[in-house]
């Protein structure tokens, strides 16, 4: 895993006497997209919510960009360049498209803002906030109140306003989750799309999509790798089919 940006290394992590993930070992690329699947329960959003920052891990390690990231805050894994979306909407549906991008935009500025200067006088936020909406496909909603888009619409959002902190990586927690069969095309389409100037760790139920957008697949089981691969191997792993896939 030499050329991963992001890797793992034995990570683990308990909830008192319940190891939710044990020794978890993976890594992810640039222009690459890793998908982690396996059923409820799995370990697979506490392995995201540890990569984040929004958990710290009970034992091993982290390592973004060849640094060890396992103890740093949320915010500070953040502004190193990893941006995350959650398995529950996340946005401020009071707020226009264009102000939860621009919110996140922000998060970038190297001055405190400790003084009064509105924000549409920050045109490089500004900038950021419109050309995040504009790879998502919501310029044209960027005025409406989020609570006002779809299920999919505001997925999307989620997913600009991660693009508009300018991440290396991406950790996508179920983004297709509640989509129809329009909308889950739509983020297949733009996940593709990402795919080139980013490292993506997504994990996803819908099998269809993964096997579409995967490079490479980790199938987690009760908190531990069963398999690694590619989509063929993992496709043709007979441990993977009887505990997750099926016949």
């Amino acid at each position: 895993m030499v050329d991963a940006i992001l890797e793992v290394r034995n990570l683990t992590r308990y909830f008192g006497g319940l190891a939710a993930v044990r020794e978890v070992s993976l890594g992810v690329r640039m222009g690459e997209i890793h998908a982690v699947i396996g059923p409820n329960g799995a370990g697979k959003s506490t392995l995201i919510n540890m990569l984040s920052g929004d958990l710290s891990p009970t034992s091993g390690m982290i390592v973004f960009k060849g640094r060890n990231i396992s103890r740093l805050a949320l915010h500070e894994v953040s502004r190193l360049g990893v941006g995350r979306s959650y398995q529950k909407t996340n946005v401020f549906l009071e707020f226009s498209a264009f102000e939860n991008c621009r919110l996140a935009a922000q998060s970038r500025l190297t001055s405190s803002m400790r003084f009064v200067r509105a924000a549409a006088h920050y045109a490089k936020v500004n900038r950021a906030a419109g050309e995040a909406l504009a790879t998502v496909g919501l310029e044209r909603r960027s005025g409406l109140q989020a609570g006002a888009l779809s299920h999919g619409e505001q997925r999307q959002l989620e997913v600009a306003m991660a693009l508009a902190t300018s991440p290396n990586v991406l950790l996508l927690d179920e983004p297709l989750a509640g989509m129809g069969a329009e909308e889950s095309s739509s983020m297949v389409k733009l996940l593709k799309k990402l795919r080139p100037c980013h490292a993506i760790l997504l994990v996803e139920h819908d099998m269809d999509a993964v096997f579409a957008l995967a490079d490479r697949l980790t199938v987690m089981v009760n908190g531990q790798v069963l398999a690694s691969g590619t989509p063929a191997q993992i496709h043709a792993n007979r441990a993977v089919q009887e505990a997750y896939l099926g016949e």
